[in-house]
């Protein structure tokens, strides 16, 4: 197979409801969506960046950049006999990991159609349905955050994650537990303290959550294993795993007891599945994270959440958590039992409406050989 021409596009998605974290607030979604064809077939892959460098170092316009200029120019007439070749065939360029991700999941969707598989297949996963939960971004009080919870509660979510951050933690999560008391609840601090702030955490060690997720820096391993040695609630690394290295470093220093696998913050596909691999051959248990995916992104978390050691909700819900309208036909939905189907057709699974995503995007161009 061989990549011909690639079509690049920055989306913008206006959101349903605002979503606020420890480092910023977002009230639309911007993304770079990767269109590749080869033999008469269209894969799509997305690069979740967000607009400001606030996650991590990526933003769109940066995945813009090193895909157009680096990235796909060193992919396109090359003979690629599995998508897993992307990744070498792209290390020269360091990091960015997002950008590396959605070009080669544009490459394994084109690979799944031309080998007539669905991409759950070929990625081993074993699961038809993956149970899911709700992230919930920081609210104006914590009576609005209860009536979220609620809501999401009677629309069949298992599980339910809120973001804190000094100043909205403690009390909102004892609050949180007191009305909700038998409902699996974990916490997500995207790096917002430090390991002075341990007494934070501790505080919540008896409230009964799932995990606590990425409560120190973005590039710590060893602040968070001291940490843990204070906890009996599990940790959970996020930013700081953006190698499959990193997660046998993390298990091995006692840094985390649960990882949080994304394959946008991994470079792609290939790595977050050695990721599992990894977190699976040490009995760590991993789900699947999201950064607020349209649909095109969204069917790849659900087929990468399909293998066998993602063991707790992921944070993949449907479509209409965060769009009024997705880019896909049939939208991802919630099943009345609190899990989502992983498509089985070939590839990823449903249609790109190509009619929406012109409707939502504010930038386009054509790579092409030669």
């Amino acid at each position: 197979m061989k990549v011909e021409a690639v079509e690049l596009r920055i989306v913008r998605m206006p959101l349903r409801f605002p979503f606020e974290t420890s480092f910023g607030r977002e009230d639309a979604k911007h993304a770079v969506l990767v269109r590749a064809q080869a033999d008469g077939l269209v894969g799509w892959g997305e690069v979740p960046a967000m607009a400001a460098p606030l996650y991590n170092e990526e933003t769109v316009q940066t995945a813009w950049h090193v895909l157009r200029d680096f990235l796909v120019p060193a992919l396109l007439g090359v003979e690629l006999q599995h998508p897993r070749q992307v990744r070498e065939r792209l290390r020269f360029v360091r990091r960015h990991h997002m950008a590396k991700a959605g070009l080669e999941a544009a490459v394994w969707d084109l690979y799944a159609q031309q080998q007539g598989r669905s991409l759950r297949e070929l990625l081993g996963g074993v699961q038809d349905r993956v149970e899911v939960g709700v992230s919930l971004g920081i609210e104006a009080t914590v009576d609005d955050l209860v009536r979220r919870v609620e809501g999401f509660l009677a629309e069949g979510y298992r599980r339910v994650k809120v973001k804190i951050r000094p100043g909205w933690d403690v009390e909102v999560v004892r609050e949180l537990r007191r009305r909700f008391p038998d409902v699996p609840l974990q916490v997500d601090a995207n790096s917002a303290y430090t390991l002075e702030d341990a007494r934070v955490f501790e505080a919540m060690d008896d409230l009964g959550l799932l995990l606590i997720e990425q409560p120190l820096g973005e590039d710590d391993l060893v602040d968070h294993a001291k940490l843990q040695a204070r906890l009996r609630t599990p940790i959970c690394l996020d930013e700081s795993i953006v190698h499959p290295h990193d997660a046998r470093k993390a298990i091995e220093l006692g840094s985390c007891r649960v990882v949080n696998i994304k394959a946008a913050r991994l470079g792609g596909l290939t790595a977050a599945v050695e990721t599992h691999d990894v977190c699976a051959e040490r009995g760590v248990p991993v789900w699947c994270g999201g950064m607020l995916e349209t649909g095109i992104g969204r069917l790849a978390n659900l087929a990468l959440a399909s293998l066998p050691n993602f063991r707790l909700p992921g944070d993949l819900s449907a479509s209409d958590r965060y769009f009024e309208e997705d880019l896909i036909e049939p939208p991802v939905v919630l099943e009345p039992d609190g899990t989502i189907r992983v498509p089985e057709q070939v590839g990823i699974g449903p249609r790109v409406r190509l009619d929406r995503v012109d409707r939502v995007t504010v930038r386009r161009e054509w790579v092409r050989v030669g």
